[in-house]
């Protein structure tokens, strides 16, 4: 099977985006040595993008990954270091949508 992206929207309960990111980004170096994981990064708006752009909002940030396959992603979703992660942020969590995307 080709090469994933995945876009992961996660929005945090008020207030609490900088402490969820804080703990995702410690967890991005196990998560790059995964093996599959070609890139993997939260990312926020862009401050005075201008009219292009749509914002997010100050609670949400979006994570940009890409895999070599479904099952390497499968393999990080079931990793004992995702499911930690998952573990310390849930309280903080509003909602999140996970968009499994494949090159066109």
């Amino acid at each position: 099977m080709s090469m994933v992206h995945v876009i992961a929207i996660i929005k945090t309960k008020p207030g609490k985006r900088a402490e969820v990111l804080e703990l995702f980004n410690a967890n991005v170096p196990a998560v790059l040595a995964e093996d599959g994981c070609i890139a993997y990064e939260a990312t926020i708006d862009t401050e005075n993008a201008g009219p292009i752009q749509t914002p997010f909002g100050e609670d949400t940030f979006v994570v940009v990954e890409k895999w070599e396959s479904m099952s390497a992603l499968g393999a990080h979703a079931r990793s004992a270091h995702m499911k930690a992660y998952a573990e310390s942020t849930k309280d903080m969590l509003a909602d999140r949508t996970i968009h499994v995307l494949s090159p066109a």
